[in-house]
């Protein structure tokens, strides 16, 4: 069994070492060129436009920072508490920075009868996090959900949208590096 370490050893190296330097920028990229104020004015400042608001800065971002939310409040008049209680209730919406890919295992109980625990072991240990955690060069998000609706292909992992059906542990590694 392989660590990630030794599926990635070129390009971990690399992001170890520009690790803080990605942290910071993940921060200031939010903002820059006014982006935010760009999917805001698409929507002439209307405030029933919020969830459609918050899901195109979710897409730019890959989650919805603090400053986001607040520029979101004042731009449309709705108060910040609204938004963020919106934002934690639908699951789509992230308010932690989460990976380029998105990487989800089902465990549904036509999966989790087929192996889907154990495919989650899998990716867990090649990653190197555990479900719900996003890796530290902020490649990868891994996730578990309770169905996705393709009982029939189960075990499925899905990585970035696109469905692995009756996958093998052994197959998760190869999805995984795919990926690069």
């Amino acid at each position: 069994m392989k660590s990630r370490s030794a599926l990635f050893p070129s390009k971990l190296k690399k992001q170890e070492e520009d690790q803080v330097k990605e942290k910071k920028e993940v921060k200031t990229e939010t903002t820059a060129n006014g982006r935010i104020d760009k999917i805001i004015d698409k929507y002439q400042g209307d405030a029933s436009a919020l969830i459609q608001v918050l899901l195109e800065i979710q897409r730019e971002n890959r989650w919805l920072p603090n400053e986001a939310l607040k520029k979101v409040s004042n731009k449309l008049g709705v108060p910040l508490n609204q938004i963020q209680h919106i934002a934690t209730f639908y699951k789509a919406f992230s308010l932690i920075p989460r990976g380029r890919h998105e990487v989800q295992i089902c465990l549904g109980t036509a999966c989790h009868v087929r192996g889907g625990p154990r495919i989650l072991d899998r990716a867990e240990e090649i990653l190197g996090i555990q479900a719900g955690q996003t890796t530290t060069d902020m490649e990868f998000t891994l996730e578990t959900v309770n169905c996705l609706g393709c009982c029939a292909l189960g075990p499925v992992m899905v990585v970035d949208g696109k469905y692995h059906g009756k996958i093998a542990p052994t197959e998760a590694e190869e999805v995984l590096k795919s990926c690069e």
